[in-house]
Parts: structure tokens; sequence; C-alpha cells
């Protein structure tokens, strides 16, 4: 089973994703992770992505698909994968058709986690990331004191791409980008619209459905 969650940044996918790792074995391939990665790595590659994450940019159709190509060949993804942040342009969503065909592959299934706009700003003023373990830590829900991470005690900092000079511009991308996306996957039937208002388990309720229908 190959999923791709879509939708807005601060919407939830990642955690979503971690959700459904857990129940179906899947292998989770967050786009996010692995170009800050890239970035953590500081070769020159990685110094273009970060200039272009601070930014508040995509990342080149180019640099995605090469990186996509090169993690979906794995054998890890045997069993099936869950796309976090991919495809963002339909240009990336046609390579990505293209690259599951010449694995005698395909996608079935295209979740949207639906969140209203000023909900979504209000997530990412509040979302933290951990300095020592990566962990993602959102102000409004978890149960943070002193800014330390609640999982190992590290220091909570801001990410660059979840700074608030860098937040409008992220939506306005998302709007020009990656929303012609959604109509994209609604014309091919792959798409499926989930509330993602609510917590987090009310959420990942609302996606089983749709995956065990």
């Amino acid at each position: 089973m190959n999923i791709i969650l879509f939708g807005p940044p601060g919407v939830g996918k990642g955690t979503q994703a971690k959700l459904l790792v857990e129940r179906f074995n899947l292998k989770h391939i967050s786009t996010g992770d692995i170009l800050r990665a890239e970035v953590q790595k500081n070769t020159e590659l990685g110094n273009r992505i970060k200039s272009i994450l601070e930014a508040g940019k995509l990342v080149s159709d180019d640099i995605m698909i090469e990186i996509i190509k090169k993690t979906i060949q794995s054998d890890e993804i045997k069993k099936g994968v869950i796309l976090d942040g991919f495809p963002r342009t339909v240009a990336q969503a046609i390579a990505l058709g293209k690259l599951f065909e010449e694995l005698n592959n395909k996608i079935d299934f295209v979740i949207y986690i639906d969140v209203d706009e000023e909900q979504i700003v209000k997530r990412l003023e509040n979302r933290y990331s951990c300095k020592s373990c990566g962990k993602i830590v959102n102000k409004m829900i978890d149960n943070v004191v002193d800014m330390k991470c609640p999982s190992c005690g590290g220091e909570l900092i801001k990410r660059d791409d979840d700074k608030p000079e860098t937040i409008l511009n992220r939506m306005n991308v998302y709007r020009d980008s990656t929303e012609p996306v959604k109509k994209y996957y609604q014309q091919q039937n792959l798409l499926f619209v989930v509330d993602g208002s609510g917590s987090v388990n009310e959420v990942s309720e609302r996606i089983n459905k749709i995956l065990e229908s």
C-alpha cells in the first residue's frame, strides 16, 4: 500500500505518518527530514537547500525527484511507503507516477489533510524542534516546560522554516505551487479529503476509515 499524505505545512502530516507506520508497517519517507539531513552534512547541495528553505521557497523539482528516486528504489519499500511532503508540484506528481510505473507499482491513496489556514499559522508559530533528539513539539498541545523537550529534556529551538517571517511565504508558495496537485490527484480519483481539525487520534481514525474501506 502506497500512500501520499498531502496538505499545507502544519496540518500534521508527519504525526499521522508515524501512526500509519506503526499500524501498517510501511516505510515513511519525509522529504523535509531528508532535506534537513542534507543541510546538516554541510555539503554544497545542503547549503543550496538551506538557503531555499530559509526563504520559505520550494526546492527544485530536479533535486526532489532525484532524492525520492534514490529512496524509493531501496528494498525497504517493498511493503509500501508513506510519502510526506512530496509531491509539491504537478511536475513532481507526474514524475512520481512514472517512477512507480517503472517499478511496476502504483499510488493507492492520496490523503489530503484539510485545516483552516488561520489554525495552520497558529500551529506553525507554536512549533519547535528538539536540538538533541529532533522531536517536533507544539507548545499548544505538548507538555512543554521551560522550553525543554518532553521526550529527552533537550533544548527546544525554532526551525528556520517555522520562523514568523517565513510562515507567510510558505503559505503563499503552497497556494501557488502545491494546491494544483490536489486537483491533479482529484482528476485521477485518488484524492480523499480528511478533516484535520481535532485531536491527533480523531484525525487518525478518519484516515484509517478511508484506508480500511
